[in-house]
């Protein structure tokens, strides 16, 4: 973590995500109903999606937090894997709902133009998702937390969806229509593709998913530079939510001393711990003599 406060902002950020999320359904809901608009009325359906997904984000965050034990000796950080899952799937299941409604709307030609108030919706939406959207993805990149990176994402695409709306409505309240319906449905194939993309990673870290190759390759290089390392044996590494597990074979001296292998260990750990930039990690090291008979 580069600063001490970023535990903090992990049991706020989600909490002022959902009072946001909460406002901006009031909000967009009643613009959308004074100004007429179709597209923005649809971007209210999204936000009151992303309470729930935020909602699912607090649960996991919270269980994710629980200490080992017997029937989980690995602790409870899959729980964000399926929180990411999750939000992915409330925002596919949403965005085909939009699509569905508004490729109707289209077909029918049951489309009027709306007012310019709706107009104002779409900025103040687009201001206010996108600021979300940093302040979470700052906690999130600083945790290594999937949870609250779904949930930064799905401000993304909340602010993505009202660019669309915004368009659309600029060009229907010119003298196009619809455009209004068509912000709609271009708008649910962006945010598709954002849920699918969030279940695809979900799935991903639920079956161990590797980290990234520049940490596997910073994990190497700095223990093939550690003190009393001969070699590595053996390198393997996965992803738990916000920890990272690594198990690490190294290859020593036969001739060491119990007290002597126990010192390279220790430096050893010390130096990745450092070396990942504090990332949370879980490090087993075995050593492997040479030499020895």
């Amino acid at each position: 973590m580069k600063f001490p406060y970023c535990s903090r902002c992990r049991d706020q950020v989600v909490w002022y995500a959902v009072l946001v999320n909460v406002l901006q359904v009031i909000f967009k809901g009643s613009m959308a109903l004074l100004s007429g608009s179709a597209a923005l009325l649809a971007d209210a359906f999204h936000s009151s999606a992303d309470v729930i997904a935020s909602g699912v984000t607090v649960l996991s965050l919270r269980i994710s937090k629980a200490p080992a034990d017997e029937d989980h000796a690995y602790g409870h950080g899959k729980i964000q894997f399926i929180s990411s899952a999750t939000v992915g799937l409330i925002l596919a299941a949403g965005a085909s709902a939009l699509l569905v409604t508004s490729l109707s709307s289209v077909m029918k030609g049951e489309y009027e133009a709306p007012s310019r108030l709706a107009v104002l919706g779409a900025i103040i939406s687009i201001i206010s998702n996108e600021i979300m959207f940093r302040y979470q993805g700052c906690v999130g990149r600083e945790l290594n937390s999937p949870a609250i990176m779904a949930n930064a994402w799905d401000n993304r695409s909340d602010a993505i969806s009202s660019i669309g709306v915004l368009v659309g409505l600029l060009f229907a309240t010119f003298g196009y229509p619809i455009a209004d319906p068509l912000a709609s449905m271009a708008l649910a194939l962006i945010v598709f593709r954002i849920g699918f993309e969030l279940i695809v990673e979900a799935i991903q870290g639920l079956m161990d998913a590797m980290p990234d190759r520049e940490d596997l390759e910073e994990i190497y290089r700095i223990a093939k530079k550690s003190p009393g390392v001969l070699g590595i044996a053996y390198l393997r590494a996965r992803i738990m939510g916000e920890e990272l597990h690594v198990d690490l074979h190294v290859q020593v001296d036969g001739k060491l001393k119990v007290y002597e292998g126990d010192l390279i260990v220790d430096v050893l750990k010390d130096k990745l711990h450092r070396g990942l930039n504090d990332k949370k990690s879980t490090i087993t090291v075995y050593l492997t003599p040479l030499g020895v008979g």
